[in-house]
């Protein structure tokens, strides 16, 4: 939590700093590439989750809206947060706990889109709880002591890991989380240097193409269907910009029908912004991207981020959700 506060104090310090490089203007040409046009800077995780968006800009969805999108990356939702509210991005993408963090440190953050969710299938699902082929590790329960790595610390990676040993009847309190980058786990996994990695596409494909088991589904041990991520921008750009809000609802909510129904596009999109090999790509398991999050998954998160102590105060769900 220490981490999370300095994240969001010096969101206050970059605020001046990085205001005059956002777009303030939905329909003239200042920040705009032409008249009529809104560029609009939005934080993503270079993940399969985000393919609807690379998508919708290659088809004219955005376009279409008035909007030019360009792409920043980032390690994972809390690093994006502070950029969204300084005004670096306009926009940005981030998983659910990240959000609830923020909303409940009166941190102005509001989830305007869908982002992704589970395809409710264990053992099938966008993610896993991973160990290596040669683990005596089967279960959950077994991770007491042993070295777990997650994308980001006190985030919805660990709320799930810990969701799947309760389940499994440990104590989550007993496993040793670690941070490391999603694309560094396989390798990690692979050396014995951790004893599992709770990974997402296309790391999950990765570590199965090196021989690699699962042991959960943890999204799904925290909710059947459970939205992951949203879309959000901040609390004032929503109040100064609400066209360029309507705009970017209106083209991601057409992206992202567009990538649950074109999977082979999907695929052949990732390869523009990841390292994936061609291979490995066949064999990512898809995300879901409905049009509406999941509200009662939603709870369940907040709940779950409330036992674990990650929230000053309850996050207040409907100033959070649109």
């Amino acid at each position: 939590m220490r981490r999370l506060l300095v994240g969001l104090t010096a969101v206050s310090v970059l605020a001046a700093a990085t205001a005059c490089g956002s777009s303030d203007d939905s329909g003239g040409s200042d920040g705009s590439g032409s008249w009529g046009t809104t560029e609009v800077e939005v934080g993503l995780i270079p993940i399969v989750d985000v393919a609807p968006l690379y998508l919708g800009q290659k088809k004219g969805f955005f376009e279409k809206q008035g909007l030019k999108l360009s792409f920043s990356s980032a390690q994972g939702g809390a690093a994006i947060v502070p950029g969204v509210v300084s005004g670096q991005f306009e926009f940005g993408f981030s998983n659910m706990t990240s959000l609830l963090i923020a909303q409940s440190n009166d941190v102005p953050v509001k989830a305007v889109a869908n982002g992704i969710a589970s395809t409710g299938e264990v053992g099938k699902d966008f993610e896993a709880l991973t160990v290596k082929g040669d683990s005596p590790i089967r279960s959950p329960k077994e991770l007491a002591g042993k070295k777990v790595a997650i994308n980001t610390l006190k985030n919805i990676n660990e709320t799930a890991v810990r969701a799947s040993v309760r389940k499994a009847g440990g104590d989550p309190d007993e496993v040793e989380l670690v941070e490391l980058a999603f694309d560094q786990m396989p390798a990690a996994l692979d050396a014995g240097r951790i004893d599992a990695a709770m990974v997402v596409e296309p790391a999950l494909a990765t570590v199965k193409s090196q021989g690699g088991r699962e042991i959960a589904s943890p999204m799904i041990d925290v909710a059947p269907d459970l939205t992951v991520a949203m879309y959000f921008t901040s609390a004032k750009y929503a109040k100064e910009q609400p066209e360029a809000v309507k705009k970017f609802q209106a083209a991601t909510a057409e992206s992202l029908a567009y990538a649950d129904a074109h999977p082979d596009e999907v695929r052949e999109i990732v390869t523009t912004y990841t390292k994936i090999p061609a291979d490995v790509l066949a064999k990512v398991t898809l995300p879901k991207w409905p049009a509406e999050p999941n509200r009662a998954g939603v709870e369940e998160l907040a709940r779950l981020g409330e036992a674990d102590g990650l929230f000053r105060r309850a996050p207040d769900l409907d100033e959070l959700l649109p």
